[in-house]
């Protein structure tokens, strides 16, 4: 098919790659534009923008779709049908309207449950067991259009976003590669009404962890907000981030060091800290970070 691609962050590129390697012509590629970052704030381009060039596509970086000359040029394109994940802009109908099959989307939840921006984040920190890939058809609703294909996963009981983020990437590449292949013969499911819960956007104020709530929400805390923008607290007069943990057994004053393998008393039950990092420097195992930050029991966050 001719598609154009819509993707901008790590999440997107081994769709993109899918679709190349599938035998799919990539009529463009659209992505956010790039965007200061690094030590000396060069704009750098986004990960598919970067990803498409090695791999010899036309790249286009509107800063937005409203424009009739931008939508002129997408039309303009003849697409077959448009592949959208992660892409970062709001498509107006006109878009939608443009590619002769229109718009899929490739969503990382098992809708109508957690519509919305940070969908991987929002499963963890809620204590969902599973959750999966949804291929959407695009509306002008956040998240609403009838699904085509989805699958699901289990979520595992020490997993962080990070790594579910690259299984839930991997799966969406594979699942669009087959609804591709199936298209004329995907029946729409349109989503119920009943279930529907949104995503919204990680706050940073989300990330400081507050003991005294039960070790179970803690522990969600931690992984669905690991790596980025991490969770925290204060020992020592010093920010650590913690960035990997699990239940552990255990009691005492919200915050308190129980032992050597870092578990930590919160309002009730306890976790064991993974994995942390200091300000200024790597992410580091626990054993690796106690060389140089030692904490023993009854030191306190």
């Amino acid at each position: 098919m001719r598609v154009i691609f819509m993707g901008t962050p790590d999440f997107s590129v081994p769709v993109l790659e899918a679709l190349v390697g599938a035998g799919h012509e990539i009529a463009a590629v659209y992505c956010q534009p790039p965007r200061p970052a690094g030590r000396g704030k060069k704009d750098r381009p986004t990960p598919v923008h970067a990803r498409a060039v090695e791999l010899g596509l036309q790249v286009r970086h509107p800063v937005s779709l409203k424009a009739p000359e931008v939508q002129d040029e997408f039309a303009a394109l003849g697409a077959d049908i448009a592949v959208v994940v992660a892409y970062g802009l709001i498509l107006p109908q006109v878009i939608l309207d443009a590619p002769s099959q229109g718009c899929l989307n490739i969503h990382a939840s098992l809708l109508p449950r957690w519509r919305g921006a940070a969908p991987i984040h929002r499963a963890i920190m809620a204590g969902d067991a599973a959750t999966g890939i949804c291929i959407m058809q695009m509306e002008a609703g956040l998240d609403t259009g009838p699904v085509l294909l989805r699958q699901a996963t289990d979520i595992g009981a020490e997993e962080v976003t990070a790594l579910l983020h690259d299984r839930l990437s991997e799966m969406g590449a594979k699942l669009i590669v087959s609804a591709l292949d199936q298209l004329p013969d995907l029946r729409a499911e349109v989503q119920p009404e009943q279930g529907v819960t949104y995503a919204s956007k990680i706050d940073k104020a989300e990330a400081r962890i507050d003991w005294t709530r039960p070790a179970v929400e803690v522990d969600r805390q931690i992984r669905g907000l690991s790596p980025f923008p991490g969770a925290w607290s204060e020992i020592g007069g010093q920010r650590v981030k913690l960035l990997a943990s699990r239940l552990a057994q255990g009691q005492g004053r919200p915050g308190e060091v129980l032992d050597e393998n870092l578990t930590i008393a919160c309002g009730s039950g306890a976790v064991e800290l993974l994995r942390l990092q200091r300000a200024g420097k790597g992410a580091q195992d626990r054993d690796i970070f106690l060389r140089g930050f030692p904490m023993t029991p009854g030191d306190c966050f």
